[in-house]
């Protein structure tokens, strides 16, 4: 069965997205209150829903819309909140399902990708949240998908992928600004693999496709503003959009009163301050909510990229150094961009990205007696997430005190 699975990559696509779709919806209610930024993104979001004003400036409406439509189908309630971040955590696991195959073409190596994404803690907690990172995220993975979809299409077909990639990349930044840096790593990359490979889009130059992938994003970005025209209160005009845009900029440049739970970028990997997101009595039990990487995913990650690195310089495979790149730069533009302050949850994007490294790494290394090496990894990689889940999903705690169970080090605490 299983060999007949691995030839049938859409079915086992569309059962991924299930098993995706499922696990994160399970118990999403819970907890029953705000958690963490939910506080500034719900109520941006109803705001939003009622076209009353302007609020939350500092971030565009993407993300907000999203919640707000969330809230339009199932109501103002827990269920309402999260339900559209179950969908993009989903769409960031067949994101990287996507990725995969367009890489190496091979089911087993998309799919022990996919799992990992399912698994990673990060990406389970933010896609039960109401929060931005999960759409920046899915919208990011997704156009790398496109940009890579693109590259072997068909002549008539290359365009249009390309400008998906695009459309992508302006719904990533209408998401929040963190996700600029990508448009311009989106930009390099497609420099260097025209570089490397001449034929790579074919019948679209190098400057052509660079101007496509640019107008398309900036014309979704710009487009997303859409709804601030129609406010109640100050609604926005066509003169004050680029206005707005230095708005956005002074308010995320703000120097911003130092938090509990801040950190400094290079801490992340490492996992030095994970976040309680939560934990109060809820429904008369105590509940948490952690977010906190999966130890096997976030430092045998690190190995993977090793691995990947290894590989390219033995064989010059660029695709594995294409992919540790992808982490690199992802967890390098926070060294750079001007925050005052930085939590862990920034690493959620960093994160996905290890899951690809890691399949990667399998798909260089993972013959002969490394051959079942994927299946090897995924027990301590399901066995943690178990061992987790409870401070993970807001499940009943026995007390106020639970929380020793699961704190590895002080700083977790």
């Amino acid at each position: 069965m299983l060999e007949r699975l691995g030839q049938r990559p859409l079915l086992v696509a569309l059962l991924l997205a299930l098993a995706a779709q499922t696990l994160f919806s399970l118990h999403l209610t819970r907890p029953g209150g705000i958690v963490f930024d939910e506080t500034h993104y719900v109520s941006a979001a109803r705001i939003l829903l009622d076209l009353d004003r302007p609020t939350n400036v500092e971030h565009p409406l993407v993300g907000k819309a999203l919640i707000a439509s969330g809230i339009a189908l199932f109501g103002d309630n827990p269920l309402g909140w999260r339900a559209m971040s179950t969908l993009a955590g989903t769409a960031t696991v067949m994101g990287v399902f996507a990725i995969l195959m367009l890489l190496f073409a091979r089911v087993r190596v998309a799919a022990f990708g996919a799992v990992l994404v399912m698994l990673n803690q990060m990406v389970f907690v933010q896609s039960r949240v109401g929060m931005l990172d999960t759409f920046l995220a899915a919208f990011v993975v997704g156009a790398v998908a496109a940009l890579l979809w693109a590259m072997r299409a068909p002549r008539a077909k290359v365009a249009r992928r390309v400008a998906l990639a695009g459309v992508l990349l302006g719904l990533a930044v209408g998401t929040k600004w963190a996700a600029i840096p990508y448009c311009a790593l989106a930009g390099l990359a497609v420099i260097v693999v025209r570089w490397r490979t001449p034929d790579a889009w074919p019948g679209l130059g190098t400057l052509p496709l660079l101007i496509l992938l640019a107008a398309t994003s900036i014309v979704t970005y710009l487009a997303t503003f859409a709804p601030a025209f129609f406010y109640r209160t100050d609604p926005l005009t066509l003169g004050g959009l680029i206005p707005l845009q230095f708005e956005i900029y002074r308010l995320q440049t703000f120097v911003l009163a130092s938090h509990t739970y801040q950190s400094d970028w290079w801490s992340w990997p490492l996992m030095l301050r994970p976040i309680w997101y939560y934990y109060e009595l809820d429904a008369g039990v105590q509940r948490g909510v952690l977010l906190v990487g999966n130890p096997a995913i976030l430092w045998g990650g690190l190995a993977a990229l090793g691995l990947c690195v290894a590989g390219w310089l033995r064989q010059r495979d660029w695709r594995l150094l294409g992919v540790a790149a992808l982490w690199a730069g992802s967890l390098g533009i926070y060294a750079v961009i001007p925050k005052s302050l930085g939590f862990f949850y920034y690493y959620h994007l960093s994160s996905i990205f290890l899951c690809v490294a890691i399949a990667a790494a399998y798909a260089h290394f993972g013959r002969g007696r490394w051959g079942d090496a994927d299946q090897w990894f995924l027990i301590p990689a399901a066995g943690l997430f178990v061992y987790f889940y409870p401070i993970l999903s807001g499940a009943p705690l026995t007390n106020d005190q639970a929380f020793l169970n699961w704190t590895w080090f002080p700083n977790w605490v």
